[in-house]
């Protein structure tokens, strides 16, 4: 199954599509951001994430959307921002028919990572670990949004999170097979 993260923003706002198969493998489908420049009217920045999302969905046909939980921020016109991008986002999938899950940073970064604490460049490196890229993706919004929608398949999967021995989460499977590639590179070289 496809699924869509979404890292709702109004100058930036990250958008990643992984696709979620069996023995809950992740791959790596698109990452990028839909950009409005602050110099436009606040409608016209809503239209354009509106048109960006849409476009994705149409493009990338996902089977659901993940979005981050807005969650409050010292300046409030950056909350007032995430809120509206939100907002937006959500009635993008409903348009299309998709069902949303919303997942705070720190769910997503215990998903990812094994740590609901964990730094952006923690986040950003096991994405890259997980989904087999050779760089964390960029610009970050882009690498949150493919962490909220491996974050949102994991935790949709059965097993909450267990694989079938019991003892590894996804994340530490990953970083434990990565880093057994990585060996395997360093030695053929």
């Amino acid at each position: 199954m496809r699924i869509l993260g979404i890292d709702p923003g109004l100058t930036r706002c990250g958008v990643g599509v992984v696709e979620l198969g069996a023995g809950r493998r992740v791959r790596f489908i698109h990452a990028g951001v839909i950009r409005t420049p602050p110099s436009d009217p606040l409608e016209q920045r809503l239209l354009a994430v509106s048109r960006g999302i849409s476009a994705l969905i149409t493009e990338f046909t996902p089977g659901a959307v993940a979005v981050e939980r807005v969650f409050a921020q010292h300046n409030l016109r950056t909350v007032m921002g995430t809120a509206q991008a939100s907002g937006i986002a959500l009635a993008m999938a409903a348009e299309h028919g998709l069902p949303v899950g919303l997942h705070t940073p720190s769910e997503v970064k215990a998903a990812i990572t094994g740590y609901g604490s964990a730094a952006k460049l923690q986040v950003g490196t096991m994405v890259m670990r997980i989904l087999g890229l050779d760089e964390i993706p960029k610009p970050a919004d882009a690498a949150d949004a493919l962490a909220l929608a491996i974050c949102h398949g994991w935790r949709g999967s059965v097993g909450a999170g267990l694989e079938a021995n019991g003892s590894e989460t996804p994340a530490q499977r990953a970083w434990r097979e990565a880093e057994k590639s990585a060996g395997k590179r360093r030695v053929a070289s």
